[in-house]
């Protein structure tokens, strides 16, 4: 992504930002609501992709994907979703490990975006914070996944807003960027 289509749609990194600064917020309001709420959704989430893997593979032609992989899928996937509805707690420490995968991955690749982007966006340590700061929390579950799961839930309420904060600061920052093009561009015409 070039700087250009970066500032142009700054209003999305603002709107993610403070999505995740709310979100935040909820999980030190109701921190056991919002344990609970993510189990059960992931629950349901399994279920329904199973029950739609399930109907996609008796009703495929024996497309790309055999019949039968796409039918173990989805029984899969709906065991996981009767596993999580019979046995939160398990769910609830497994869930843990996937959230800090996807911190350390997501993090990662954000600072791999902000060096790519360090010649085209000035002030890109906004990017590095975010992917550093997702790397280390990736990391701390790993460390401490047993250390209460109600624990957890606020280490991710307290990302969320550090996160969210670093991606509205960003968001604005590409807003004065694209003023500035803007002005330059008028400046040339």
């Amino acid at each position: 992504m070039d700087m250009t289509a970066l500032a142009r749609n700054w209003w999305a990194l603002a709107i993610r930002g403070a999505a995740a600064i709310i979100f935040g917020l909820l999980t030190f309001v109701m921190p056991g609501v919002t344990l609970a709420v993510l189990v059960l959704l992931f629950g349901a989430y399994a279920i329904v992709d199973g029950i739609f893997n399930l109907v996609a593979a008796f009703r495929s032609h024996g497309g790309e994907q055999p019949r039968w992989l796409l039918a173990l899928e989805g029984l899969v996937s709906i065991a996981a979703g009767i596993v999580t509805f019979t046995m939160p707690g398990l769910t609830a420490l497994v869930l843990v490990y996937v959230i800090a995968a996807w911190a350390i991955i997501t993090g990662v690749l954000e600072i791999v975006a902000a060096i790519r982007l360090r010649h085209d966006i000035p002030n890109e340590w906004w990017l590095v914070a975010g992917g550093v700061l997702s790397v280390i929390f990736g990391l701390l579950l790993l460390a401490a996944p047993g250390t209460g799961a109600l624990a957890l839930v606020l280490w991710i309420g307290a990302y969320a807003i550090i996160f969210g904060a670093l991606l509205v600061g960003l968001a604005f920052r590409l807003r004065r960027e694209q003023s500035e093009m803007r002005a330059e561009f008028r400046r040339a015409a």
